[in-house]
């Protein structure tokens, strides 16, 4: 299997994310943020990010901690790590550990989306 390029986990991801239930993507400040119900649940740096870079944001109320010991993962800005959001920035050439990284998308998903659809996963 050909490694992907970090734009192209980058989609693979994105794609992934768009499974979930009622989950929309849309492009506040030229990023991609996955959506559902209004709300992120996953967000990448899109156009207005680095080609070279793949950057992702989850909310991780139960890993966060585990996930911020990965020397490519730190608590996001704008006070939102308090709440558990950590973003993940991976340059070209490195590899991308996508299961991980779709771990956690499912806990983002399930952390932000209302009850009634977290449950339609099991």
């Amino acid at each position: 299997m050909a490694k992907l390029s970090v734009k192209q986990a980058e989609q693979k991801l994105i794609k992934y994310a768009l499974t979930y239930p009622e989950a929309v993507l849309e492009h506040p400040w030229d990023h991609d943020a996955v959506k559902v119900k209004g709300k992120m649940f996953a967000t990448f740096s899109g156009k207005a990010g680095d080609p070279k870079e793949l950057s992702m944001t989850v909310k991780l109320p139960v890993s966060a901690e585990m996930a911020l010991t990965l020397p490519w993962v730190e608590k996001t800005g704008y006070g939102l790590g308090k709440s558990g959001w950590v973003t993940a920035r991976i340059k070209a050439g490195k590899a991308v550990d996508i299961e991980t990284m779709k771990g956690w998308i499912d806990q983002s998903y399930r952390a932000v989306a209302p009850k009634t659809l977290a449950k339609t996963l099991g």
